[in-house]
């Protein structure tokens, strides 16, 4: 394990004042802006420094990179807020969002902007609490605009290495390693920075945070990436199959390049295309510069993870391979597994995220031992706003069980067992481009079920609970008479009981509001930390899509390279679905969908309509089951 034994260098004083952890409590400490230390009580910093005060300043600085070349290197723009005292001594850690969203598409549930009001040349519109909450506890907030966005200059390259060296460019200047200046060209530097800086975002944002530590930056000290993408190869792909089709890295860039830079930077995004390849969906050396999950060996920050196990935008292999590459390498880390979908855990649990990552930046940006790492590493939500902690993820008594597919009787269901099929059964089903997910899962009861175009496979009703833990993966042997097609599998459970929504990401906004920090105008802005309150969707639905995965058969050897297959010759096809944790109830039952393509999966979907017939000497799925074969067999199979 990492010592953090570096990390234990702040300067703090540690007194009894105010109370902490509730909302709007910046608001009810008097500032002190001639302290030049934090304030620590209960293992947190306490809201002592001024925030209509603070000091608000943007820099410029020069990266390495020409993207649209034109000649000149381009510029990254970060806009600053830090307490007054910084000015006096304090020396501040830095929490930083970098996004190529400041001017496009906002940021949080409620569309944020930044925004210089009074056309000062100074931020007066800080999207999201972070400011608020944080720099009258002794903070700098950075807000940086990526490469090619906002007030930065070039052209956005959709997770290329312009896209990624945003943040590291900003932190060398944060450490004296590069120079920055203000709007009128004169130098500034950072003296007031402790040398520590954490970075934070959902979505795009924590992809940049990804990026970041995956370029072992010195000076980032902490990431909590929320909902972000690990490959972009794994964001625009399935397995060879084109998930978001028609240049979709140029789409993206276009959608956050400020309107009028759009026809400046079209030659990029055409270019992104060309290299993209969406004609075969390959994976090449244009998404192995987008792809951070190798570099996890470079990793020096600590890493916090939060994603959404239904998240269906940025899909949860992005944060099980990149935790299980950080596992690898020992880094300190941290998850937070919620039900939901693409949702910001300030939406889906306020009051503790806002603790939990006080406390987070608290150890590794000021030095506070308060023993966070020391608590269970894994939060997951079990149920909509039930959760439970576990010691890591998978959870350790995982184990990968093999649970074999058993034919049933021409048109109807098979079966789920432990125990291996003997004989040479088979049975063929036709590849559906237009089936869509709905029809997929529907129970095999269901009149309105496409039984041609599917193969499905069902447990008994269980006896007990079954947990699994990781990433399941469907091993089947498969001809084909044709020489292309896709695999898919789908992990179902049938049986009725409320479940997580899907209308609006799994929650719902409110109308009332609660605040979480201090507030100022600046330039007749009045900013403040006031968010409206969500609460979960519910549904009762009688089945749920549990997981999910698809692969071009054209790639079932090799990612890099595309390869008929041969019409009659036996194919092993090795499909992992989407990680899950999620525990069947006892009366349910477990169900296994195989296809080829669907529409639920696919912007561009196989149209050849194949034959493949499945042969049962090796058919099965190994599910991570939590307790093994033995849990399994209990509940069972």
């Amino acid at each position: 394990m990492r010592t953090t034994r570096s990390w234990w260098r702040a300067s703090v004083v540690v007194v009894m004042t105010a109370a902490v952890g509730l909302p709007a409590a910046a608001a009810t400490a008097q500032p002190v802006v001639d302290r030049v230390r934090p304030v620590i009580e209960n293992g947190v910093t306490q809201p002592v420094f001024g925030y209509a005060d603070a000091i608000r300043e943007r820099v410029f600085v020069t990266s390495d990179v020409d993207t649209d070349g034109d000649g000149a290197r381009d510029v990254v723009s970060m806009d600053i807020i830090r307490p007054k005292a910084s000015e006096a001594g304090l020396r501040v850690p830095v929490v930083m969002d970098a996004s190529p969203y400041y001017s496009t598409v906002c940021r949080g549930n409620e569309g944020e902007c930044k925004a210089d009001v009074d056309g000062d040349g100074l931020n007066d519109q800080w999207p999201l609490f972070y400011d608020n909450y944080f720099v009258p506890r002794g903070y700098a907030v950075v807000l940086l605009d990526m490469i090619g966005t906002n007030n930065s200059t070039g052209c956005p390259v959709t997770g290329g290495r312009a896209d990624n060296i945003s943040a590291p460019t900003a932190i060398d200047w944060l450490n004296g390693r590069r120079a920055g200046t203000n709007a009128a060209g004169e130098r500034v530097v950072a003296d007031w920075h402790n040398g520590r800086t954490g970075m934070i975002g959902k979505s795009y944002d924590g992809t940049l945070a990804n990026a970041a530590a995956a370029s072992g930056v010195r000076g980032l000290t902490t990431i909590v990436p929320i909902s972000a993408i690990s490959s972009w190869y794994d964001y625009s792909r399935s397995n060879g199959l084109v998930t978001r089709a028609n240049n979709y890295s140029g789409s993206l860039s276009n959608t956050v390049t400020n309107p009028e830079r759009r026809e400046h930077c079209a030659a990029v995004r055409e270019q992104l295309g060309v290299d993209g390849d969406d004609v075969t969906g390959d994976y090449n050396d244009f998404w192995a510069e987008r792809d951070y999950v190798p570099d996890a060996k470079r990793v020096r920050a600590s890493v916090f993870v939060v994603h959404g196990i239904n998240d269906n935008n940025v899909r949860p292999d992005h944060f099980s391979k990149w935790w299980d590459a950080l596992a690898e390498q020992d880094v300190p880390r941290k998850l937070w597994l919620t039900g939901t979908g693409h949702v910001d855990p300030f939406d889906f649990r306020r009051g503790e995220w806002v603790d939990t990552l006080h406390r987070w930046f608290d150890f590794w940006l000021h030095g506070v031992r308060n023993g966070i790492m020391a608590e269970p590493r894994v939060d997951i939500e079990r149920s909509p706003d039930v959760w439970e902690t576990h010691r890591d993820w998978p959870i350790p008594a995982a184990r990968s069980t093999q649970v074999f597919l058993r034919p049933g009787a021409e048109g109807a269901a098979g079966g789920l067992s432990v125990r291996p099929q003997p004989g040479k059964a088979s049975r063929t089903f036709q590849d559906t481009p237009t089936m869509s997910q709905t029809n997929a899962i529907r129970h095999p009861s269901d009149p309105a079920a496409n039984k041609e175009n599917r193969l499905v496979f069902l447990s008994e009703p269980l006896r007990a609970p079954l947990h699994i833990s990781g990433t399941p993966i469907v091993k089947i042997n498969a001809t084909v008479n044709g020489e292309d097609t896709s695999f898919a599998g789908l992990l179902v459970d049938y049986g009725t009981r409320p479940r997580f929504g899907t209308s609006g990401d799994g929650i719902r906004t409110l109308t009332e509001e609660d605040c979480w920090g201090a507030e100022a105008t600046w330039g007749g802005h009045a900013e403040e930390a006031c968010y409206k309150q969500t609460e979960k969707t519910i549904a009762t639905e009688p089945q749920e899509l549990v997981t999910k995965g698809i692969i071009d058969g054209l790639n079932i050897d090799s990612l890099r390279e595309s390869t008929p297959l041969v019409p009659g010759d036996k194919n092993g096809v090795d499909l992992a679905l989407l990680p899950e944790d999620y525990v069947f109830a006892a009366g349910n039952q477990v169900g296994v969908v195989l296809l080829g393509s669907y529409s639920g999966y696919s912007s561009r979907a196989k149209q050849n309509r194949a034959e493949i017939t499945v042969h049962f000497d090796r058919s099965r799925i190994e599910l991570p089951v939590v307790g093994g074969r033995p849990a399994a067999v209990r509940a069972g199979l």
